[in-house]
């Protein structure tokens, strides 16, 4: 959807407030459609071997942009913590089991379909090797409910996912 003008300064500025956190070459993306009475604003920072992502969907533009900036800020906050910490460990001497967890929003629950199961749409990633910790990290700032991953110590595909009890699974291969 085409936004006016005043829209678009007005979400370059709110965005700002981000640039305090990120590098000056980091890129944003802002898509913003329509769906019945309802604006859907989808807002993606692609950071150095990360994704950081917000959607919001309301009837009032402003309160989506206003939301959008206030998750962003929350995912690049913990993200930049999480980098930190990580930094003090070491991958060696941490398992699976000794993983803490942040709790995170549960997540719109998508409309279900019967009948025939429709693709809506296809997403090519690599995989890229990495520990449990930053696998989860990488889930929580995407907002999603599983993830997929290299293991970089078994170098094999395995999954995180979210539990229904807000607890986390790691599905690995046998």
């Amino acid at each position: 959807m085409s936004v006016f003008e005043d829209f678009k300064e007005k979400t370059e500025k709110k965005l700002d407030r981000l640039g305090k956190f990120l590098s000056e070459d980091a890129e944003v993306f802002v898509s913003v459609s329509k769906q019945r009475h309802q604006f859907k604003m989808e807002v993606s920072v692609p950071l150095h071997k990360r994704l950081l992502r917000a959607e919001v969907v309301d009837s009032d533009l402003e309160s989506c942009l206003d939301s959008v900036v206030d998750i962003l800020e929350k995912q690049i906050i913990k993200y930049k913590g999480r980098l930190r910490e990580k930094k003090r460990r070491t991958a060696d001497t941490i398992t699976p089991e000794e993983v803490k967890f942040l709790s995170v929003e549960p997540a719109e629950q998508a409309e279900e379909k019967f009948g025939e199961m429709v693709i809506h749409r296809t997403k090519r990633f690599a995989l890229k090797p990495m520990d449990v910790q930053e696998a989860i990290m990488e889930m929580e700032l995407l907002g999603h409910n599983f993830f997929v991953f290299r293991s970089d110590t078994t170098d094999e595909v395995s999954v995180v996912y979210k539990r229904n009890n807000d607890e986390y699974g790691l599905i690995e291969p046998s």
